[in-house]
């Protein structure tokens, strides 16, 4: 007899982790037995026109021993969700609702769903702050 596993798997960037991050792996994680987590390198930021305070090791260290998450992968572009989706077998796709209807075509191989964002926490705003 096997146990089936209900797989789900989400994607960021996670600079500068904070409790926002914190509680979008977490109510992940609830949705389903385990959780892979695609951080985005270095290289695939440049292209999204972002540029992190750490780099993707560090990123993906951090994100690593948090105890939601169960494997993390590197996010390298946009059309490989298509392909870790098949690959690991995930039931459910998570994004941050700021990213609402971006990811719907999915649809039609696992279930998306978009999680309401931490209130008052972005780190956008905390660079901007730390400029200050």
């Amino acid at each position: 007899m096997s146990i089936i596993m209900k797989k789900v798997i989400t994607y960021g960037t996670f600079d500068l982790f904070h409790y926002g991050h914190l509680k979008i792996l977490e109510r992940a994680k609830k949705l389903g037995d385990y959780l892979i987590v695609g951080v985005s390198t270095d290289e695939f930021n440049k292209i999204k026109g972002k540029k992190s305070i750490y780099p993707f090791n560090h990123r993906a260290k951090i994100v690593e021993s948090i105890r939601y998450v169960d494997k993390v992968i590197q996010e390298e572009n946009w059309e490989q969700k298509i392909d870790d989706i098949k690959k690991y077998d995930v039931d459910i796709f998570v994004m941050g609702d700021d990213w609402k209807g971006k990811f719907d075509y999915l649809s039609n191989i696992c279930k998306v769903i978009y999680l309401p964002r931490t209130p008052n926490i972005e780190t956008t705003e905390i660079k901007i702050k730390c400029k200050e």
